[in-house]
């Protein structure tokens, strides 16, 4: 009964948040009058090139595939400073990651189009560089956070290196691990907005089109939905951070 209630008090809040921004994608259209009123010389008020729930899955599509990259990449390099015959790369790994979050993603975008081309690669890869810093501090934090006195006791049981990894270390450290990638699905459901301007289809389309033809009715309803996706996402990870071992940690 205890767990029931646990998890009614955890989900209602991300799963409230799902249905609110499922009406909102539903019933933009008809938000018309109030556009309208907000600006009433403008001939069309509500953006028509694409549907609004299109563009959210687009959206969230380059923000996954984008983090799934930044996880591999970022949780790869923090395993391999974290072992003891891997630590000397530890400067090189944190540098590569500040690089990719101190570069901006605009710049990264310039350089990545004329070898990617136009559209999702190009915003991919932006995405992927930019969100790599918060996955590689928080997952060698994480790591580096597990009790040595867990880890004598897990080789103390007979595990190998790997099994202690796979084991102890990376579920100890989940919670903080999580913690960055939220970090780092905020930062690019924010960022990728600009991939609009390449080509690829998101929630920034609106907001382009908007700034270009100076309808602030179409950024507005970029923001909403933008803005509305990170909160709802952001209350996703918080309430499955509540099911995993260990203390919310973040590095610093």
């Amino acid at each position: 009964m205890q767990r029931c209630l646990r998890l009614l008090k955890t989900l209602w809040l991300p799963s409230s948040l799902i249905l609110l921004l499922a009406w909102v994608v539903w019933s933009l259209p008809s938000w018309e009058p109030w556009f309208r009123q907000w600006q009433p010389d403008v001939r069309n008020v509500v953006y028509t090139r694409d549907p609004f729930s299109y563009l959210l899955w687009q959206h969230l599509r380059l923000v996954a595939m984008a983090t799934l990259g930044s996880l591999v990449l970022g949780l790869g390099g923090a395993i391999l400073v974290t072992r003891q015959w891997g630590r000397d790369f530890l400067p090189l790994v944190n540098q590569v990651a500040s690089m990719g979050q101190t570069v901006p993603p605009v710049a990264v975008l310039a350089l990545a189009v004329p070898v990617l081309g136009f559209g999702n690669n190009a915003t991919i890869v932006a995405l992927l560089l930019y969100g790599l810093l918060p996955i590689v501090r928080n997952s060698i934090a994480g790591l580096n956070g597990v009790s040595p006195a867990v880890l004598e006791a897990a080789r103390g049981m007979g595990l190998s290196a790997t099994q202690i990894l796979w084991r102890v270390e990376l579920p100890l450290a989940s919670r903080v691990i999580l913690a960055g990638v939220r970090t780092t699905v905020t930062f690019g459901i924010a960022t990728a907005a600009i991939g609009s301007t390449v080509g690829a289809r998101t929630l920034g389309d609106p907001i382009i089109a908007g700034l270009v033809n100076g309808n602030n009715a179409y950024v507005l309803q970029g923001a909403i939905l933008i803005g509305l996706l990170a909160i709802t996402l952001d209350a996703w990870f918080d309430a499955v951070a509540h099911w995993l071992p260990g203390e919310t940690k973040q590095a610093h």
